[in-house]
């Protein structure tokens, strides 16, 4: 089995390894949080229920920032009910992940307009969506029809957002959504809170890429700031200097080991990133993880 497949199939583990017989599916649950006015995150209580899902409600309709996996479709769909009876307007993709997409299809055969970066849609089109055995066809109801290169704005609700591309970071066609004037941000897969990160590298991520995208986070945040992470709490301005501090220090722990000529077998049996352990390391990925995965994005 080639790297590249073993990552394709690691990826889609993350997905689909975590998928819960029935009667602890009807366990789970997400709750819904107010972060600002009119704007909600989405979060699963109870067990996996794929990434944090953002909300902006109001006056224009609903739009609606990533969208779970499919076994979560009616859990969902019930957490948006307690919020709005209003339709899915529009969904916003942060990034190709089934996590995150999985319900792509079901939204929109139910009218939601798809809106991601042109990266996101070539990889439905060309690859397709990831399963345990490797790829299938993206039906034409899961597809983005609303596509950017490296920015857009939508106008709606009364709030100004401003979606941008994070170039080569957790994959090749991220996308962060800042509510402007709500003073919120969902970061997708850009930032795990308190966790540490995925970078897909044979999906177009990369180390260096993702530190630049945390930094480029920053740069929008505030002592007030809000931030939807992909995976984890929500966060502060504070929780992502904490996490960029985490990266960049991890980055020249194990970059100064290689310098010495240390194998990736001899780095791992340091256990260099042992002081983060505690804090960082999840069901995901380990501490070991993590040590093969900076070793990877500085070769």
């Amino acid at each position: 089995m080639t790297l590249i497949k073993k990552t394709i199939l690691l990826a889609a583990s993350f997905t689909l390894s975590m998928t819960l017989n029935a009667a602890e599916k009807k366990a789970l649950s997400f709750s819904t949080t107010e972060v600002a006015s009119g704007i909600y995150m989405l979060k699963g209580v109870g067990g996996f229920t794929g990434g944090n899902i953002g909300l902006s409600i109001g006056k224009d309709g609903v739009v609606m920032i990533d969208d779970s996996m499919p076994p979560m479709l009616d859990i969902m769909k019930k957490a948006i009910k307690s919020i709005t009876d209003k339709p899915v307007d529009y969904l916003i993709n942060t990034h190709v992940h089934g996590d995150h997409t999985g319900n792509n299809e079901a939204m929109g055969k139910a009218n939601a307009k798809i809106v991601a970066h042109e990266n996101l849609r070539e990889h439905l089109v060309k690859k397709g969506i990831a399963t345990r055995e490797g790829y299938r066809v993206a039906p034409d109801s899961a597809l983005p029809v609303i596509t950017f290169s490296h920015n857009i704005n939508f106008y709606l609700n009364g709030v100004d957002t401003h979606i941008f591309h994070t170039a080569k970071a957790h994959t090749s066609g991220d996308a962060v959504v800042h509510f402007k004037g709500k003073n919120v941000i969902h970061s997708g897969d850009v930032f795990f809170n308190k966790l540490y990160p995925y970078f897909d590298y044979a999906n177009g991520g990369s180390l260096d890429g993702y530190i630049a995208a945390q930094l480029k986070i920053l740069s929008y945040c505030d002592d007030k700031t809000k931030i939807i992470p992909g995976h984890g709490e929500l966060a502060s301005k504070k929780d992502l200097e904490s996490s960029i501090a985490m990266l960049k220090d991890s980055k020249q722990i194990i970059l100064q080991l290689v310098e010495k000529g240390k194998s990736i077998e001899e780095i791992v049996k340091l256990n260099p990133l042992k002081k983060y352990d505690k804090k960082w390391s999840w069901g995901f990925i380990s501490t070991e993880k993590m040590v093969r995965q900076v070793y990877k994005g500085i070769q």
